[in-house]
Formats: structure tokens, C-alpha cells, sequence
């Protein structure tokens, strides 16, 4: 048992024993409340009021069910995730497993940084470069925390949950100022339900629609990333939790990733809802940038400049910066499991530090962002479902699990969870190659 929870108090209530420990589920809020979270709650809120409001928390639902299958078998054998499926599975599923934890965690570095530094620009009136190298100045020594140990790592893990609260609290400002116009229709928002086509009028005054079950299909399948799945268990282990922290983990990830994730996503819709869907600032069928949210947010007559610049935009800074730090600290554990570098070793850090090139993001995303994602989305798209296959796998294993092994009920609740979690994100890589591939080829001139 782990130092904080023998501290605590052997029979200490649950929810006591999660309070004073906290948790890596913060962490994983922290990492998933980035960039992509950001526009796409922006934009469904803007396309289909609050109808959408379902996805984000049953995306991250579905997130929990594998996370959870994990933190059973990691906190159940101590063993090293990577090596259990490479021993127990297949090399393939342990490679898909930590490349694509790496893949992932560098190249979407680009796009946070050209977030974090288009919303420092807007904030300070920098120049976005000078605004890149701000933010890289305060994710590099953040990044590095963690691999201290001791109190700095609680400390890294207490910064990012205040981080991720700060994001919930600046989000219920802005909503409280933008008021809620609908809210029985935000009640009902939260109900599975597919809406109808959105259907308008582009910037160019042409006809256009977006359809519903695309963005319903691309949120299931983008709410846990695979940095996320692989930094996770690798966070239960340096904390020291074991078998008997099994019931605090599973509490953390509903108390510090689904509640924080679910609240701050359903904020973010229901604003943009407000003045978007509800309001009288236009909305064209194409995705809306933070900055031009913030920049609308504060026009004279909606949010004012106060909320809709510096809450909304400090917020959205927050989850950048958040997302940042963790793709790093998942960069670096990728590197040690991949190239045999030992922990806390310069190695470590150098991969830590890897990421760290996404701040050429801050100037040229605007370039990168035709040609990054679609490729980037393929890959990760077919890494993710093996390594989820991977884990449904050794959730079966007796040779691995023994003891415990879950028994029929939870079993079947895992495995039935993480088929319809590797379904969803099949589909969303379908949706990639059907709807983006094509064009995305015409532009290789191919």
C-alpha cells in the first residue's frame, strides 16, 4: 500500500482515503481538456444548441471502462503494461501501445502550442512567436516535475488539478454571464438523442449542412487519445498504489476524469450554445477557433470583456497548457519503454523534452494543419484499437491476472464495454477515411 493511503488510515471511508490522495485521474483530465476539446464542444454547441450535450460524458464513460480494466490489472500484478502485453499478448499490441503514445504526444504538441500561443497573443498583444516561446517557458520545467519524485511529483499532481479546476470554474463564469436560454432544453440536452443535419449558409453564402452523426461518432471515439491509455497506468505505478487501492482508483477516474471532463465540456457547449446556437452572433458551418470565440465572447452587448476575453480566454490558456504537460510526461515514459532508457535517466528527459518541438506550432499551424491531421488521425486511429484489443485480451488471461481474474459479472461488463469503446473507434477512423482520405489525397496530387 502506497505511503499517502497507509497514512490515511487503513479504515478510512473510500471517498476519505481518494480525498487526501487525489489521483492520476485528474492527470488524465488534464491531458483530454485540450485543444481538441475545446473546438469541438465550441463547435457543437454552436451547430446543434445543446442536443450534444450526451457525448462528452458517455465518450468519457466508455473511456472509464477501459481505463478501469486497466488500473485492475496493473494495481492487480504490479507488472509493467507494456511488457504484460508483450509477453502475455503480442509484441505488435505492446509496440501499438507505446508508439502510439509517442506519435500521438508529439504531433498533436503543434496544434496546443499554436492554441496556447494564439489565445497569449490575443490576452497580451504579443507577437504569436514570442507568445510560443512563453508558453514552452512554462510547460518545460512543469514538464519536468514529474520526474523528480517525492513531494514534487504531489506537487506536479496538485498543480494540474487546480489547473483542471480553474478551467471548470472559468467555464461557469462565462456560462453564468451568457445565461442558460433554453434550460430545459439543456436538461434534456444530456438524453441520447441524434438531432437532425445542421443546415445554413456558409461564408460564402452557399448552401451547407453537417451532420450530426459525424460529430456524434468523432466525439465517442476522440475522448480518450493514446497518450492518454498509455501514460495512465504508468501514473498508477509511480504513485505506489497496489491491490489495495483497486476501489480508490476506480473512484478516482469517475471523481478526477469523467466529473472534471464532463463539466468543463458540457460549460464550454452550453456557451457557445448561448451565443452561437441561441444568440445572435452568426455561425457559418465551419469550426470556430477559442480565439475567435473569446474575440466574439467580448463584443459590446454579449459577454463583455472582463468574462468573454480574460475568464473564458485564461481557461482555455489552462487547457492547453494542462494538455502540454502531460503529453510530455507520456512522451518521456514512451521513450523508456521503446528504446530500453532507464527512468530518471538524461534519455528520460530528453524525450520528455521532445514534444517541446510542438512550439513551431505557434507560427506555423495555420500550415501544418492541412497535411497533420488526417495521416495523424489514421495512425493513432489503428494504434488505439489494438492496444484496446490488447487489454480485453489480457483481462482474460488467467495466466496473467491468476487470482484475479474478474469474475463472469465484471468480466462481461469489461469486455462488452471495451468491444463497443474499440467499435466507436473504428468508427471514427472509418469516418476518416471515408469523409477527409479522399481530399486529403487530391491534395497529395494523388
Amino acid at each position: 500500500m502506497s505511503t499517502e493511503l497507509q497514512s490515511s488510515g487503513k479504515n478510512g471511508s473510500l471517498f476519505g482515503r481518494y480525498l487526501r490522495t487525489l489521483g492520476p485521474g485528474y492527470m488524465q483530465s488534464a491531458m483530454t481538456l485540450g485543444g481538441g476539446s475545446a473546438f469541438a464542444a465550441l463547435f457543437a454547441g454552436a451547430a446543434f444548441g445543446y442536443e450534444l450535450l450526451w457525448v462528452a460524458p458517455t465518450s468519457m464513460l466508455l473511456g472509464i471502462i477501459v481505463m478501469s480494466a486497466v488500473a485492475w490489472q496493473t494495481l492487480s500484478t504490479g507488472k509493467d503494461p507494456y511488457d504484460a502485453l508483450k509477453e502475455h499478448v503480442h509484441p505488435v499490441f505492446a509496440w501499438a501501445f507505446a508508439w502510439g503514445g509517442l506519435i500521438s504526444s508529439i504531433i498533436w504538441q503543434f496544434a496546443q502550442y499554436a492554441l496556447a500561443a494564439a489565445m497569449i497573443s490575443l490576452l497580451l498583444g504579443i507577437e504569436p512567436w514570442l507568445a510560443g516561446l512563453v508558453a514552452l517557458a512554462w510547460c518545460i520545467p512543469v514538464g519536468l516535475l514529474y520526474g523528480r519524485g517525492g513531494r514534487v511529483v504531489r506537487f506536479y499532481e496538485l498543480l494540474l488539478t487546480g489547473m483542471v479546476w480553474f478551467i471548470i470554474l472559468s467555464m461557469l463564469v462565462v456560462v453564468i454571464r451568457s445565461g442558460l436560454p433554453e434550460p430545459g432544453s439543456f436538461i434534456a440536452g444530456f438524453s441520447m438523442n441524434i438531432p437532425n443535419d445542421w443546415s445554413g449558409v456558409n461564408a460564402q453564402g452557399e448552401p451547407t449542412s453537417i451532420s450530426s452523426t459525424v460529430v456524434i461518432v468523432s466525439g465517442l471515439a476522440a475522448a480518450v487519445g493514446a497518450n492518454m491509455l498509455f501514460v495512465y497506468p504508468y501514473t498508477l505505478l509511480r504513485k505506489k498504489w497496489g491491490r489495495a487501492e483497486r476501489d480508490v482508483a476506480l473512484l478516482d477516474l469517475v471523481l478526477g476524469m469523467w466529473l472534471p471532463f464532463t463539466i468543463a465540456v458540457s460549460l464550454m457547449v452550453a456557451a457557445s450554445a448561448a451565443v452561437f446556437h441561441y444568440g445572435d452572433a452568426p455561425f457559418v458551418g465551419s469550426k470556430i477557433t477559442p480565439r475567435a470565440a473569446a474575440e466574439i465572447f467580448a463584443e459590446p452587448g454579449r459577454l463583455g470583456e472582463t468574462v468573454g476575453l480574460w475568464i473564458f480566454g485564461l481557461g482555455i490558456l489552462a487547457m492547453a497548457l494542462s494538455s502540454i504537460t502531460m503529453q510530455m510526461l507520456a512522451s518521456g515514459f514512451a521513450g523508456v519503454k521503446l528504446f530500453g532508457i532507464k527512468e530518471h535517466s538524461t534519455g528520460h528527459k530528453l524525450f520528455t523534452l521532445l514534444p517541446a518541438v510542438g512550439v513551431l506550432g505557434a507560427i506555423w499551424w495555420s500550415e501544418l494543419a492541412a497535411w497533420v491531421p488526417v495521416p495523424t488521425n489514421i495512425i493513432c486511429g489503428i494504434f488505439l484499437p489494438l492496444s484496446y484489443l490488447g487489454f480485453l485480451i489480457l483481462n482474460l488471461r488467467k495466466d496473467y491476472l491468476g487470482k484475479d481474474l474478474p469474475g463472469a459479472a465484471n468480466s462481461a461488463f469489461w469486455s462488452i464495454g471495451m468491444v463497443i469503446a474499440i467499435a466507436a473507434i473504428t468508427g471514427g477512423l472509418v469516418s476518416v477515411l471515408v469523409l477527409q482520405l479522399p481530399g486529403f489525397m487530391d491534395k497529395l496530387g494523388l
